[in-house]
């Protein structure tokens, strides 16, 4: 899988670059928004490193459940942390779908962090207005716990791999954001597995 809202990565990190050299299916995601010389970029990486590898492209369209709920809120937009830290984006799938429907603010959260996720913006300071999700221990997860209901919004966007209301308490209303992938013409995913 490759992102080409973050083109060039698949060359620099590791082990993207490593399962690049060695996929025989490189799927380039988020076309649909991505911009062309993002996707341009991220194509030559793969004719540059693995020539015979087969390239799917591929959209990310949002799924917000009750997206209606975010229009005119103050949300809080939860993202995966390590997207956000050591993969060095910005924004994630909460704040768009808050730009999308209508959000009246995406409040920063930095005021109101505690313990580890005070830490984590400290060693990462270039996150900016969104909360990663960096709960991997029991301190980490109270501290997310007590930094969401700190948070003064009125609406939390659960953008991450897992649906935090399953492991942390959220005191306030929360809608789960995602993404589905969306094979775009040929070759799709069903090509690539028949020619395994």
């Amino acid at each position: 899988m490759a992102d080409p809202h973050r083109a060039g990565h698949e060359r620099t990190y590791h082990p993207g670059e490593a399962n690049l050299r060695r996929a025989h299916v490189v799927v380039i995601n988020k076309i649909d928004t991505a911009s062309p010389e993002g996707v341009d970029a991220v194509r030559r990486s793969i004719r540059e490193l693995n020539p015979g590898a087969m390239v799917v492209d591929a959209a990310s369209p949002l799924l917000v459940e009750g997206a209606e709920k975010i229009r005119g809120k103050r949300v809080l937009a939860i993202e995966d942390g390590p997207t956000l830290t050591h993969g060095e984006m910005k924004y994630g799938a909460g704040v768009v779908a808050a730009m999308k429907h209508g959000a009246a603010e995406v409040v920063d959260p930095r005021p109101w962090t505690v313990g580890t996720i005070a830490e984590t913006f400290a060693a990462y300071p270039g996150i900016g207005p969104l909360l990663p999700a960096m709960g991997y221990g029991e301190e980490q997860m109270r501290d997310l716990e007590a930094t969401v209901a700190r948070t003064p919004a009125d609406l939390v966007l659960i953008a991450t791999p897992i649906d935090l209301r399953r492991v942390i308490r959220i005191d306030k209303p929360a809608i789960r954001v995602s993404y589905e992938l969306q094979e775009i013409g040929k070759p799709d995913l069903e090509d690539a597995l028949r020619s395994l």
